[in-house]
Parts: C-alpha cells; sequence; structure tokens
C-alpha cells in the first residue's frame, strides 16, 4: 500500500491481465511500497548485460535508495508498473514527468515524461515490453502527459525496436554514444493497426496452444469406466491423439502406473516432462489445488469441464472469479468452466477432449458454442449419417465455452481468422462479452471467411454463467449491427447449418438472380416464392416434367449455369416412379458433372425424400462400387469430391434446432480420395424455404463482401474546431459527473463541428414571443416545448408560417387555451425553416454495442412503427449514403409520388459531422438533432440535445487487456 505522502490513491483501474506474444499470460499492475522485496529479488535475476542497457553502467546490484525511488510513486508525475507472473515480476516499466531540460517537474504544463524498461532475461521476445508501452502510455495520457522521451545504447537493439515498431508519431537523435527517441503518445492509425495486429497473433496464439497441444493431462480420471474425466480420456485416446497423453486421479494406488494403457499419475506434479494442456474433471471445491499443482508445473493451458460456478448462484460467481484470477497467475488461459470441451480433427492433432464419444470427421467448419448442448446438436448434424450432417464437410476445431469466464467467442476468432484449416465458421452465441470488440474482429474476420452467427437468449437475460453488459439498444438493432459488421445473423441452429454447409461446399453468388429447375412444377413454384420472399429475383421456373432424365438436368443445368442472367440455380427434385425413371446417382452425377464445368456459379438442390440423392451428391468417386449407382463411365468432369456431401435432408422443426435423429443436413461418409481440383460439392435440402433461405444469406453475404473491399472514408472537414470542442466539453464536465447540455452550450458544441442549431427564443409572455419574432425575423414558428408536448406536432403544440405579431399573438392565445399556461407549454419562437421532410438524427454510446448512429424519419414513422436505420461509429461516407436509404419511407426523401426529392447529400454531411463528434470525444455519450428539416437545397437542424458524461477509463482503443468478469 502507498504511504500517506502519495498524492493519489493506488488507481486499481490500471491493473490489467494481458496476453503476451507466445499466448501466456501476465498481470500488469502499479509497483507500490509494499513491492521492495519483488523489485530485488527480480533485478538479481536480471543479467549484467541488461542491467548495463538500463543504466548505462555496471550496476550489479540495487542500492536501498534505488529501491525506495522505484516502489514510492505519486501515480501522477511518478509511475511504475510492473509486468507479474506467479505474483513475481518478469518486468518494469516507469515514468518521471520532466520539463525544460529534462529536469524533473510536476502539474498540467509539463507534458513530457522520460520511459525507462527492464524485462527478465527469460522472458524477453516473449512481447512484454511492447505490452507494458501500451499500458504506460495510457496512464500516461490519462495524467496529461502527451509525449515520451527514451534514451537507449545503440547496441540494445530490441529495446530500440520496441519503441520504433509502436507505430506512434517519432523522432530519432542521437548524441553523446546515446540513441535518443521523442513520441507523442496520442494514438495514431498506424499504432493502432500496429496493437491490433499484436493482439490477433497473441490471441490466436493462445487458443492454439489449447487446440494443439503436445501433451494432454486429464484430471479426474476415474479407476473405473464411467464419469466424465474417464469419458474423456477415452475419448481422447480412441480418437488416435498424435501426443502424448497422462491421467491423473489422486486416488490412485500407491505403484498404479497406467489406466487403461494410459501413463496413470497421482499429481499432476509427478509427471516427468512438459504438459501443455490439462482436462479438469474434478468438484469445483478441489478445482483451486489442481490449478496450482497445473501452475506449478508450467501447463500451458486448462479446459475446466467441472460445474458449479456461476451458472449455480452468488456463490459460484465468487468461484469462477478466483479459478480465474488463480489460472492468470500463472500465466494459463481458461476454456470453461462448466465446459463440454475441444476438438481438433487435424491429422497433426487428433484431438477430442469433449464428451462428444465420437470424434467429428474432419472439414472445413470451425464450429462455436457457448452452450454444450447446443454443442451436442451441432456435433451430431455435422457427423450423422443418414439423418444428420455426415460426410468429410466436417469439422476443423470445435469449442464449447461454457461459462466463458476466460476464453470467449473473440479469441476462438483471432485464432479462425489464421487457420489454414478453417473455411467457414459457425457461432452459437447467447451472450457477447465485449460486443465492440466481437463487432471488430467479425468485420476482420468476414472479409476473409463467412461469419454464422446464432444468437440465443435473444428475449431475455443470458445464462446465469455468464457477465453480460447491459445493453439498451433493441435486439433487432444489435443484430443489424452485426450484419453491417459482415456477420451472417440466423435465427436458428438448423439455419446455422444449412447456411454454414451452403457456404463451405459453393461459391459465393455475384447477384441475387436465381434460374429454377425442376422435375416438379409445384416444387418450382415454392421455391419461386420463397425467393421472392427473401428479396431475390428469380427467373420463372423451368419444368423438366417428371419424365426427365439425367441428361435432361445435365443439359438444363449447364443452360442456366451458362446464362449470364442468373447468380445461382436451384434444382427442384422429386421421387420418379416407372420403368426408366432417374437413379439417385445418375441424377446426382449428373448434377455434379454440370456444376463442374461452371465453378464459379452456386448450385443448391431440393429434393423430397430422396435420401438415396442426398448421399449420391455427397459420395466420392472411388474404386470401389457405390451402392445403387448406375454403370457406365463417369461424365467428363464429374468426378465427385472427398470433402463433403449433400445437405439437409430432414424435416427437423427449426424452433428447438433439433438435435435427434430428425435434425438436419445429411451427408455420405468420406471416400478415400482427394477432391479434383476447384470441384464444389452440391448441398440438399428437403425444403424450398430452407434452400432458398440459405441461398438469400450467401446472396447479401456477398454483397457485403464486394463492399467491404471499398469501405468508403471519413470524410475531413477543414471548418471542425477539434481542440476547441475538447476543451469546452472539459470546462462543462469540471461541473458535474455527467450532465444534459444547455441549449446554449449544446449549439456552441455543435458549431465546433460544423453543425448550426436554429436559435430557438423562450416567449414566456405575448410580448416575449413578439419580441423574440422581431429578432429572428418573420415568418416564424411558435411551439411549445413542454415534454408530453415536444415533436408531437399532431397533437396542435405547434403553428407554423406566422407572418405578422398579429397572426403570432392569435396564435398564442390558442395555444395557451388548448394547454395551460406559459410555464406548462415553455414556448418559443424559431424563425421558419425551409420546407422539407421531417428526420431526427440521433448518436448514442451503448454499453454493449458502443457507438451508434440512428436515421429515420420523425414522427410515427420512427417512434410508432420504429423506422429506424442503424450504423457503427465512425461512419464512412458509403455507410451514410446506405444509412438514408436503409429506411422503409426512404422514398419520401427521393421524390415519392411527384414530391420534390430532398438534399440528402446535405444530409449524409450531417450525420458525418455527428459521426466524427461522437468518435472524436467519448465523454459525448448521446445526441439527438430532432427535427432535421431536410429540403429540396439544404437541412435545417431545429432541435437538439448533447449528453455528456467522463469517458470510460479503458476501451476498445485502449491497451491490450483480457476481460474481467
Amino acid at each position: 500500500m502507498q504511504t500517506s505522502s502519495d498524492r493519489h490513491e493506488y488507481p486499481a483501474h490500471w491493473e490489467a491481465d494481458v496476453v503476451l506474444r507466445d499466448g501466456g499470460t501476465a498481470r500488469v499492475r502499479p509497483i507500490t511500497a509494499d513491492d521492495a522485496e519483488r523489485l530485488v529479488s527480480f533485478y538479481e535475476q536480471v543479467s549484467d548485460e541488461s542491467k548495463y542497457y538500463r543504466f548505462f553502467a555496471p550496476y550489479p546490484r540495487l542500492s536501498a535508495k534505488d529501491v525506495h525511488r522505484f516502489t514510492h510513486h505519486d501515480f501522477v508525475d511518478r509511475v511504475g508498473l510492473a509486468a507479474t507472473i506467479g505474483g513475481e515480476f518478469i518486468a518494469t516499466v516507469r515514468y518521471d514527468r520532466i520539463g525544460a531540460g529534462g529536469r524533473p517537474a510536476s502539474g498540467a504544463d509539463a507534458d513530457e515524461a522520460e520511459v525507462a524498461f527492464l524485462v527478465q532475461d527469460a522472458h524477453q521476445g516473449r512481447g512484454v515490453a511492447s505490452a507494458l508501452l501500451e499500458h504506460i502510455a495510457a496512464v500516461a495520457r490519462e495524467r496529461g502527459i502527451r509525449r515520451f522521451a527514451a534514451e537507449v545504447l545503440p547496441a540494445n537493439t530490441k529495446m530500440i525496436k520496441v519503441f520504433t515498431d509502436a507505430g506512434y508519431t517519432q523522432k530519432r537523435s542521437f548524441e553523446d554514444g546515446v540513441v535518443r527517441l521523442e513520441f507523442d503518445l496520442e494514438p495514431t492509425d498506424r499504432s493502432l493497426a500496429v496493437q491490433y495486429a499484436r493482439e490477433q497473433r497473441a490471441e490466436a496464439r493462445s487458443v492454439q496452444r489449447l487446440l494443439a497441444p503436445g501433451a494432454v493431462a486429464v484430471i479426474g480420471t476415474g479407476r473405473t469406466p464411467g464419469g466424465v474425466g474417464r469419458s474423456i480420456l477415452d475419448n481422447i485416446r480412441d480418437a488416435g491423439f498424435t501426443g502424448r497423453l497422462y491421467a491423473v486421479n489422486g486416488a490412485l494406488p500407491e505403484g498404479q502406473k497406467e489406466l487403461d494403457g494410459v501413463p496413470a499419475f497421482r499429481s499432476v506434479r509427478d509427471i516427468d516432462g512438459p504438459v501443455d494442456l490439462a482436462v479438469v474433471a474434478v468438484p469445483a471445491e478441489r478445482v483451486p489445488e489442481v490449478v496450482a499443482a497445473c501452475g506449478e508445473h508450467d501447463v500451458q493451458g486448462l479446459v475446466v469441464v467441472s460445474a458449479g460456478y456461476a451458472e449455480s448462484g452468488p456463490e459460484g460467481k465468487e468461484r469462477q472469479r478466483a479459478l480465474v484470477r488463480q489460472a492468470r497467475s500463472y500465466g494459463m488461459r481458461i476454456i470453461g468452466p462448466n465446459s463440454f470441451g475441444v476438438i481438433n480433427t487435424s491429422p497433426e492433432v487428433r484431438l477430442n477432449a469433449s464428451l462428444a464419444p465420437d470424434m467429428p470427421r474432419p472439414g472445413r467448419i470451425g464450429l462455436f458454442a457457448q452452450s454444450g448442448a447446443i454443442g451436442v446438436a451441432l456435433l451430431s448434424r455435422l457427423h450423422r449419417r443418414g439423418g444428420g450432417v455426415t460426410g468429410v464437410t466436417g469439422v476443423s476445431t470445435f469449442v464449447s465455452s461454457g461459462n466463458r469466464a476466460d476464453v470467449s467467442g473473440n479469441d476462438v476468432l483471432q485464432y479462425w481468422y489464421e487457420d489454414a484449416d478453417t473455411d467457414v465458421t459457425l457461432m452459437y452465441l447467447e451472450s457477447i462479452g465485449n460486443p465492440r470488440k466481437f463487432t471488430r474482429l467479425a468485420r476482420r474476420t468476414a472479409a476473409a471467411k463467412p461469419l454464422v452467427v446464432v444468437q440465443g437468449a435473444r428475449h431475455g437475460a443470458g445464462p446465469r454463467g455468464h457477465a453480460v453488459r447491459a445493453t439498451q439498444l433493441p435486439h433487432a438493432t444489435v443484430s443489424a449491427l452485426l450484419r453491417q459488421a459482415g456477420v451472417i445473423r440466423v435465427d436458428t441452429i438448423t439455419d446455422l447449418v444449412d447456411a454454414g454447409l451452403l457456404l463451405a461446399r459453393q461459391p459465393l453468388p455475384a447477384g441475387p438472380r436465381v434460374a429454377i429447375l425442376g422435375n416438379s412444377e409445384s416444387l418450382g413454384l415454392l421455391t419461386y416464392d420463397a425467393c421472392l420472399a427473401e428479396g431475390l429475383r428469380p427467373h420463372p421456373p423451368q419444368d423438366l416434367s417428371t419424365a426427365a432424365s439425367a441428361a435432361d438436368f445435365h443439359a438444363a443445368l449447364s443452360r442456366a449455369l451458362a446464362d449470364d442472367t442468373s447468380d445461382a440455380v436451384v434444382v427442384t427434385a422429386i421421387p420418379a416412379v416407372g420403368e426408366g425413371s432417374v437413379g439417385d446417382a445418375a441424377l446426382a452425377e449428373a448434377l455434379r458433372s454440370a456444376a463442374a464445368a461452371a465453378p464459379t456459379k452456386p448450385v443448391l438442390v431440393v429434393h423430397v425424400e430422396l435420401g438415396g440423392l442426398a448421399e449420391a451428391l455427397s459420395a466420392a468417386t472411388s474404386t470401389a462400387p457405390q451402392p445403387g449407382a448406375a454403370s457406365g463411365p463417369v461424365p467428363a468432369g464429374g468426378g465427385a469430391t472427398a470433402d463433403g456431401g449433400g445437405a439437409a435432408t430432414d424435416g427437423g422443426t427449426e424452433a428447438d434446432g433439433g438435435a435427434g435423429p430428425q435434425g438436419a443436413a445429411t451427408f455420405a461418409p468420406a471416400a478415400p480420395v482427394p477432391p479434383p481440383e476447384g470441384a464444389h460439392l452440391i448441398p440438399a435440402y428437403p425444403a424450398a424455404e430452407r434452400a432458398v433461405r440459405a441461398l438469400a444469406h450467401a446472396v447479401a453475404y456477398g454483397q457485403w463482401r464486394r463492399e467491404a473491399a471499398d469501405p468508403g472514408k471519413v470524410p475531413e472537414y477543414e471548418d471542425i474546431d477539434e481542440r476547441g470542442a475538447a476543451a469546452l466539453i472539459k470546462g462543462l464536465l469540471s461541473r458535474g459527473q455527467g450532465l444534459t447540455l444547455t441549449t446554449h452550450a449544446t449549439c456552441e458544441l455543435l458549431a465546433s463541428y460544423g453543425i448550426h442549431v436554429h436559435r430557438a427564443l423562450p416567449a414566456s409572455t405575448p410580448d416575449a414571443a413578439t419580441e423574440a419574432a422581431r429578432t429572428l425575423g418573420y415568418p416564424v414558428a411558435l411551439k411549445a416545448t413542454a415534454p408530453h408536448l415536444r415533436h408531437r406536432a399532431d397533437l396542435g403544440g405547434v403553428r407554423l408560417d406566422l407572418a405578422d405579431e398579429e397572426q403570432l399573438r392569435r396564435a398564442y392565445g390558442e395555444l395557451t387555451e388548448l394547454f395551460g399556461g406559459p410555464e406548462e407549454l415553455r414556448p418559443v419562437v424559431q424563425r421558419m425553416a425551409p420546407r422539407g421532410v421531417d428526420t431526427v438524427v440521433r448518436a448514442v454510446i451503448d454499453p454493449a454495442a458502443g457507438a451508434v448512429l440512428s436515421f429515420g424519419l420523425a414522427g410515427a414513422a420512427s417512434q410508432l412503427l420504429g423506422d429506424m436505420a442503424h450504423r457503427l461509429i465512425p461512419v464512412t461516407d458509403r455507410d451514410a449514403t446506405s444509412l438514408v436509404r436503409s429506411i422503409r419511407t426512404a422514398p419520401l426523401l427521393f421524390g415519392w409520388r411527384g414530391s420534390a426529392p430532398v438534399d440528402t447529400p446535405a444530409l449524409e454531411e450531417l450525420m458525418l459531422r455527428v459521426s466524427r463528434l461522437v468518435h472524436d470525444h467519448p465523454e459525448v455519450v448521446a445526441v439527438t438533432l430532432e427535427p432535421v428539416v431536410v429540403a429540396p437545397h439544404g437541412v435545417s437542424v431545429l432541435g437538439a440535445s448533447v449528453r455528456l458524461a467522463p469517458p470510460p477509463a479503458r476501451d476498445d482503443h485502449g491497451p491490450r487487456t483480457l476481460p474481467t468478469y
């Protein structure tokens, strides 16, 4: 604890857990007077060379004066941070505020500080110094320091690289044998890009260590078959895990060395050799001693399947927090608790550390589920033969996060982003712990590979075991924001699988035009109607008749694929009865060979009770005869592939995601031959609506990918006074922690960003109203601003186009007679604005979604019908253009039924300026402009309100840090 002489209390909000470059974790915290012994011990373990680089001279030990100086800080002008593992220092950083001539200084006028690092040699190269630099820079900015200076010996190339690679604007000089570096601490696009890249590599590596371990210990394996631990041990062994496997049970008899052929030990400490991953399956009350043993043995990560944590109530929640703190103190990450386990089907790993009795088939789909039950359902669908999804369009990796106390969907996204074995990512989420980060990562991931998400608990509280930030936005708005980030948001588990299989097997469509062909006119018409309902543009169905042969299907599909007016083809098929009818295998081969000739367009099949067709579509050509296959040569280009099969052949319900045999799509087993180069598998669906819905998701995603290639830019406006706005905000916040600005302050702040609000003068009496009108100039409007009348012109609280004093006094009398005295009405007088369309522009900092810009028409359209569109801030010029056109009532802005089109470019510029204001100043937590009258030429802001609040100590633009729940 700090002494009473220190100027500030201990800043607990500076504490943070960080992921290092190698995937391990460390804790960053302020150094206090209680750390004297830790500092001395740390310094003794630093090499003489590192000490020389730090002090520019031999410095074998710290004096008592040094120890006092390096452990006593005022947390303003002198700050020290330490990175710790297991409670012991592995690195330190400090800054000292300096003034002119480099002398110690204090006060806001001195905005420069000298910074210095020292990293224990055993931990150099792990990215510790880079993480500490991010945190000490954030602390310095918080304390009013804008620039760091550092002096480094030329031979200390590692430390020079830490500074130069950080991405800050810097100057470099060389004098008296020392390199002097000076750099501004204001984050730049490059510094944020560097930070995000380091975050991605570190978090991806931390997940990789959990999914591709070289050695696994299952702790809590029973001596007899059955039980959670023993089942997981058996599943790992039976899957053919390529690494070393150990069983751990503290109750093993002395001398017992094996358990079903697996080396067995009473404690992980007894294992002779490293352990990368420990699967913990012991009662919750025994987990702390297990974690301690794992930490002392340098285990890299834990999968905790044990229950009895936050899902069980307040006591369990505190137990969960203690578990995370303990594991991170040893540098370990946790999947769980209450996890179903993890799976990696890579031939180099073959890890089934889960409760799934069968190893899923290898494939290109990454699967993440917060719920164990839903994870079971998804794995079953992606593995099951006949009644479910089988064949080799299977799983690359699977993670069940359980209570996601540590590793979350964000971490797994970081891993999948660079995983060459994963082409499509499917996620079942019941809560999102850090939505701002999820949106950022989802946008980047979706630009490289499809991300399909289904959200559970949409209409109520999330699971008891999950910490969830409260949101003020309706679920539909959050979903719209996720779609803006490229997420394919679906409603059911069935849709999740259907969309995922199409995206894993077929190319993205170039547009919404759909050709439909098949041997059933009725099924074709159903497909046509489904396309219209999903916003696609179908061509009239082509009926081949029930007598169509395989050759007829091949020819029709070839023509449809060659047609430049179609972007995708849906083939419908019903059972054919009678002599000469097409067989399943022959039809499947005909479709595959035709599709292979035009591999750039997606093909889907809708079939009715044709299990054989789905199996045939997924079967691969091999030297072994296929059941029911037609004899004869295979058409050119028609060889099947070895990485997938058909899809959805069941009639399972969509509401519950049925995990049973009547679930979802079906695929046949993989054949032992590789797929032909560039070949695609054709998914098959049992209902037109499911096939078309999956196709509609692919069309929307393809459009997003094309637009994401050119996302637009955030415009710069020369008349924006960012510094002036910052000074005004600082002065206003000094009066209170959170406040709604007065009309005058609101207008002043908005004006600094080029947003001008029409003056509204109070009119407490008829005489005051006429005086206001003379000041503003006729014609004027008289408005009641009482809360129950504000923005409600339909109630009659507004009088417009008052041309003279007589009309104004008459209108004043009418309002007071209808609604009461001036003290109730709060009337104001405002100069008339040009006629146009009344709109509303809002921006809000939502605790879950982050900064959001919203737009709609004022009045009933937005208030009653909820016709609002939303975009994440910062908004680009392309975002603003699409935002205006996204509402259902947008035609009113573009000359609907002969009305004059309004000035939408001016409206878009207004929204871009609001976006800039909120993005530049996180203290601005809410802005409402209502009404904004958009005329044929220009816009008029007639009403505005702004709310300020102190910015959060850390946000998604701050230094890297693991969440705390």
